[in-house]
């Protein structure tokens, strides 16, 4: 098990609760945006989908959500909740987003909630992304872009970093972000900037070309 595992499974116990404490607003803003653009012949790919708070809202919306996460507790979390809410199209399972068993050209949508700023190598990831989704396919995806804005939560952050106390976060800045997501083969064709403790928070709608 990797650093990132671990801080995640440590998160998962009271994860729902920090959520609706602290950043709600955003996560009811981002379901409302998501269905948008969501249609119900959709396969959508849930990327580091967490205790399912968002997959579970919209997956009457769409025909299968497959959902992973690198934290199997935050996994054991979401299915329970799921199966309390008798949710049977989506399959959730421990896994990253370069798991074999995901197929090219397979997903009409891909989620990417709060995941790019994580990895160490986002444009990888959205080349892989790119791969994983059909012709004209949708990367929907909200990231924080702590050097937007310069402030005291940011340097403890670093702080936290560093000293090994939570895993990778890149800081990035809005301009960076949408030239990653470009680079990956897309065309960005929906934003809207929300904000998570003050800090900017791009929700970002993005079709493969």
């Amino acid at each position: 098990m990797n650093k990132s595992e671990k801080f995640w499974d440590m998160l998962s116990k009271n994860f729902d609760k920090r959520v609706k404490k602290y950043f709600e607003q955003n996560y009811i803003k981002t379901i409302e945006n998501t269905k948008k653009y969501i249609n119900v012949s959709d396969i959508v790919l849930d990327y580091a989908c967490g205790t399912g708070l968002i997959t579970i809202e919209i997956a009457d919306k769409v025909t299968k959500i497959y959902a992973i996460d690198i934290s199997s507790k935050m996994i054991v979390a979401a299915k329970r909740k799921a199966g309390e809410r008798k949710i049977e199209n989506i399959d959730f399972a421990q896994s990253t987003i370069f798991d074999d068993r995901l197929k090219r050209e397979s997903f009409d949508v891909i989620l990417a909630f709060n995941v790019l700023h994580l990895v160490e190598d986002a444009q990888k990831v959205m080349q892989r992304i790119n791969e994983l989704l059909k012709p004209g396919g949708l990367i929907i995806s909200t990231t924080a872009c702590m050097r937007e804005k310069k402030s005291l939560i940011n340097i403890l952050v670093y702080l936290l970093i560093k000293t090994g106390v939570v895993p990778y976060i890149r800081f990035f800045k809005i301009s960076e972000l949408e030239d990653t997501i470009a680079n990956g083969n897309f065309k960005i064709i929906g934003t809207e900037k929300l904000y998570d403790i003050n800090q900017p928070l791009p929700f970002i709608v993005a079709k493969k070309v």
